[in-house]
């Protein structure tokens, strides 16, 4: 199930990305952008977002303020950094970007990104692991996302 919703959620992003920021319009609508973003939702995003609060409520079980504050710290500071070099990785080697092409986009793309995560995603987490149960989580961060992916999806693909 999380794994549906991830990827239509960063399916959602990319339509918002390209009609909304790009100004695209509905004939210039880049179909098969939709659904390599909606693959790397479903085969990347979901999978290793869903497994990695499971990981991380094991490694810091509850859900005390003091919980929440250590579980955003290493969500964020370790976390966040490593999963946006793949998922800029990821998204380079779908559009099929040479490998020193991709390279070039992560270091064109990744700060600018990751100062941008930094601006969303701590108050996000803050509430999402002191008030949110383990098992809705990746909803909550999905729905957020909607607008993170819209963000991710014209940031990574943007030539």
């Amino acid at each position: 199930w999380a794994l549906l919703v991830a990827g239509a959620l960063m399916g959602a992003g990319d339509v918002i990305a390209q009609q909304l920021v790009e100004q695209r319009g509905l004939h210039g609508h880049h179909g098969p952008r939709t659904l390599k973003m909606m693959a790397i939702g479903f085969c990347f995003v979901g999978p290793v977002v869903g497994s990695w609060y499971r990981i991380l409520d094991w490694l810091i079980p509850g859900n005390t303020k003091v919980v929440a504050v250590k579980k955003v710290i290493l969500d964020q500071g370790g976390f966040a950094p490593c999963f946006l070099g793949c998922f800029l990785a990821v998204t380079g080697a779908v559009n099929g970007l040479s490998v020193q092409d991709n390279w070039s986009k992560i270091q064109q793309d990744y700060k600018d990104a990751l100062m941008t995560n930094y601006c969303i995603w701590p108050p996000v987490q803050i509430a999402n692991f002191y008030f949110v149960p383990l098992q809705h989580r990746l909803a909550v961060v999905q729905c957020v996302a909607i607008i993170w992916n819209c963000y991710l999806s014209w940031k990574a693909n943007r030539m």
